[in-house]
């Protein structure tokens, strides 16, 4: 048999503070590399390296495992040997407003042109009314409107003169020109016309008729002459509208030469300018610098200002590298971008320069870190992103143009090329998930870097863990640690893992250990912290969190829990099981009782029938009774009927650790010997006996020492676990005092038989040469009262036949 009872060395690991190198942590220097990570490193050097579409990274692990701070490092490191990328703009399209130009300048360059618009804007306001209020521009304008006027005055002059001479005037009256004959000065009426000599009124008829004609023409030509006049005023204009414009503009061509998609948009926007030119003059009422303009200085709803700046995107002026973004809102506006509007009498309007960028904006060209939880709980932030990655742009929609649900004028900008790599953050089990349910998923995430939540614990990674501590001491601004309170750091790491030879790689919880521990310092006023407070730190860490694990210790004081830790008892046995509350886990010592008559051969698992038992605890339960049916009366079949139940248990069971404890309650139960209540079991059992390994074996051990201790320490109490687990263990300091007293104990066994005999105090038995258990042995008895189960069930079937045949034949 292959019982241990452990040592106090077995139990806990000590940190030998011999094996620190230093007096204090401010001897030590920061590590250059992560620790514990090599996996992780090395696949976020590679998917930061690598160029290619789809070569974007996850890092996954658990929350709080440094993530975040690892792939900064290695991305911003990256990113300060690339290129500063380019300045991206929007600009008018004097074509088609709705669809603004996107315009790319090297960067600072973007900001600059923007200032030079504005300025030009604002020189322009004060050019063009200049001009137009000068004495040249009013001289040639008269000059123009002169001549047309002469020449309209002019051919009516003619026809007056050729009608004086004729003895014929031309009047104006309210309705237009007219010709009248004239006698003596005076206007001849209409009867005084009759009393002439016929051959003079033809000859008055004729020549009126004649005049008639020729102002008939005159008038006829009188629009052509007002629209000449119109098209030279028009042509003066452009010409002293274009020789101001381009003299502004052309210091600006000038300057952007080197430009080309700057050198197009400036001569579009000095076409336009020329064209609009009477929106830059001042309106009687209006100060000079106000929206100026014809018909309220607006056209689709855009301020004619507008139309000539430059919205920027996204400027890099005075960086140095590519950027690297953390974006912690990851919402779908957030991250492509947006289009905002204005209310304006009841009605929303919007213009180029108010689409706004996103976060893929500000990355582009550098690198883009998204929490995968945020993105995917964000509606449309995933599609959004896998859409822009995919496409390599990107296209600035809203979610309502989306999906439909309204339909107003907006802008749509035109995309952006996206040159980006985005690392996804995230726990393990969203991975999996997405690699399972997305199909795109793969394309576009092609690198995995999975961070380990443990790291060897050896001397020199003892070592290596003091100076992480060292450097986050430093980048906190903490007091520096001791060598025995780094040492209590490292035990409690491996404590927290459940394995002596495992340190965590969990940075968040280490921060805050150290945190806490330097407040303890500040509270006693020392200038290091030593391993009290430390101690201090953890102990409040627990009283912070154990208020359920106190009151279930009370009520098992008070007896409402009924659980013995002294004497002994028939199918009774003292499993353990552990309560898991997020930041804090605890055990318990719970009850388990078996009842067996004869039956057909059946287990049946109490939990399971009233569905409280998972699934992982049936299956353990379905494994012993495999078990037995392969160890016992093997030439026979089991006429057993037995019932297993976890005492006072009202909530839901899962997880095989308790199998062993029940099937020692069964043995106990069949065999009729008595079991120690002062030990309490735990380990999973497999079909041939053997106790696996399981898990929380510290917390439930310390939860059966908490009950004993209260009712009593007797010395013979203690905790039955399987040998597996001897290297997870990391007991608390009282536990380990009374193991080292000899008060408690704590035994590694191996197999079922080892177990059985520790907990009856009578040898399990192995069969001999004629296939029979040792007389008295636990098997022996187990197997006695099967065989007796087996003879009173063909006793019971025989009587049955008999009381069969008796009766008469059915009709």
């Amino acid at each position: 048999m292959a019982i241990t009872r452990l040592t106090t060395a077995q139990v806990y690991r000590d940190c030998d503070t011999g094996e620190l190198e230093f007096e204090t942590t401010a001897e030590l220097a920061e590590p250059e590399e992560i620790i514990g990570q090599p996996r992780a490193v090395e696949a976020v050097r590679f998917g930061i390296g690598i160029r290619g579409k789809g070569y974007n990274l996850f890092a996954h692990g658990d929350a709080g495992s440094g993530k975040l701070t690892l792939v900064q490092r290695y991305a911003e490191q990256q990113a300060a040997a690339e290129a500063v990328p380019p300045d991206w703009c929007y600009i008018n399209n004097f074509r088609q407003g709705h669809k603004p130009h996107r315009l790319s300048l090297p960067a600072g360059r973007g900001v600059e042109l923007q200032r030079d618009m504005e300025q030009l804007i604002e020189d322009l306001h004060g050019a063009i009314p200049a001009v137009f209020d000068s004495s040249e521009y009013r001289t040639r304008a008269q000059a123009i409107e002169e001549e047309i006027n002469e020449q309209q005055t002019g051919a009516l002059k003619k026809i007056h003169d050729n009608a004086e001479a004729k003895n014929i005037t031309l009047m104006q009256t309210p309705t237009g020109f007219t010709l009248a004959p004239v006698r003596d000065g005076e206007v001849l009426g209409y009867e005084d016309f009759q009393r002439l000599p016929e051959k003079e009124r033809k000859r008055i008829e004729a020549d009126t008729e004649e005049l008639q004609q020729q102002l008939t023409r005159a008038l006829h030509e009188a629009p052509r002459l007002q629209k000449e006049g119109r098209d030279r005023i028009g042509r003066l204009n452009r010409e002293m509208a274009g020789s101001t414009v381009s003299h502004q503009v052309g210091n600006l061509l000038h300057k952007y030469a080197d430009q080309p998609a700057v050198v197009v948009f400036l001569n579009e926007v000095q076409e336009d300018v020329i064209t609009n030119f009477r929106h830059f003059l001042h309106e009687d009422g209006h100060k000079p610098g106000a929206l100026f303009g014809i018909g309220g200085g607006q056209s689709d709803g855009m301020s004619w200002e507008n139309r000539y700046r430059v919205n920027i995107l996204v400027s890099h002026a005075g960086a140095s590298g590519a950027p690297v973004i953390y974006a912690d809102y990851p919402s779908y506006n957030n991250l492509v971008g947006r289009v905002e509007h204005q209310a304006q009498l009841g009605a929303l309007v919007t213009d180029f320069t108010m689409i706004r960028a996103g976060e893929l904006h500000r990355a582009n060209g550098g690198y883009l870190i998204l929490d995968a939880l945020k993105v995917l709980m964000q509606p449309f932030a995933w599609e959004g992103l896998k859409r822009s990655l995919q496409a390599g742009e990107i296209r600035i929609e809203s979610p309502a143009q989306l999906t439909s649900l309204i339909s107003t004028v907006s802008v749509e900008p035109q995309a952006i090329p996206l040159d980006v790599k985005v690392i996804l953050l995230g726990e393990r089990h969203l991975y999996y998930l997405l690699s399972l349910v997305d199909p795109e998923f793969g394309e576009l995430f092609k690198v995995a870097a999975d961070f380990d939540d443990r790291m060897d614990r050896d001397s020199g990674t003892q070592q290596q863990y003091a100076r992480l501590i060292a450097g986050m001491v430093r980048q906190d601004g903490l007091r520096h640690f001791d060598r025995p309170a780094v040492a209590r750091i490292v035990e409690h790491s491996s404590r927290r893992l459940g394995d002596s030879d495992k340190l965590a790689t969990h940075m968040r919880s280490l921060a805050d250990l150290l945190r806490e521990s330097d407040y303890f310092a500040s509270q006693r006023g020392v200038p290091v912290v030593g391993r009290q407070d430390v101690q201090q730190a953890i102990d409040a860490q627990i009283h912070r969190a154990d208020r359920i694990r106190e009151r279930v210790q009370e009520e098992i004081r008070r007896g409402t829990l009924m659980i013995a830790t002294r004497g002994s008892d028939v199918g009774r046995v003292n499993g353990l099981s552990v309560t898991d509350l997020g930041n804090f886990m605890f055990g318990r010592p719970v009850r388990i009782t078996s009842r067996v008559r004869v039956g057909d051969s059946q287990v049946v698992d109490i939990e399971r029938e009233v569905e409280l038992g998972g699934p992982i605890h049936s299956k353990g339960v379905f494994i012993l009774s495999a078990f037995i049916g392969a160890r016992y009366l093997l030439d026979q079949p089991l006429a057993l009927s037995a019932s297993l139940v976890f005492e006072q248990s009202y909530g839901e069971i899962e997880g095989d650790s308790a199998s062993s404890a029940e099937l020692y309650a069964l043995l106990s139960a069949l065999s009729g010997l008595p079991v120690r209540q002062s030990l309490a079991v735990t380990g999973s059992v497999n079909q041939h006996g053997e106790i696996q390994p399981i898990g929380g074996v510290n917390e439930k051990i310390e939860g059966f020492f908490d009950t004993c201790s209260q009712a009593g320490l007797s010395g013979d109490q203690g905790v039955v676990i399987p040998a597996s687990n001897i290297g997870h263990l990391m007991l608390r300091e009282d536990v380990r005092r009374a193991v080292e007293a000899g008060t408690f104990s704590v035994y590694a066994i191996e197999h079922v038989d080892d177990g059985i005999e520790l907990l009856t105090g009578v040898e399990a038995g192995e069969r001999d040469e004629d296939g029979l258990f040792p007389e008295g042995s636990v098997n022996r008895l187990v197997e006695d009262t099967l065989a007796h189960y087996a003879d009173s069930m063909r006793a019971f079937v025989g009587r049955m036949k008999d009381a069969g045949a008796q009766e008469p034949p059915p009709a």
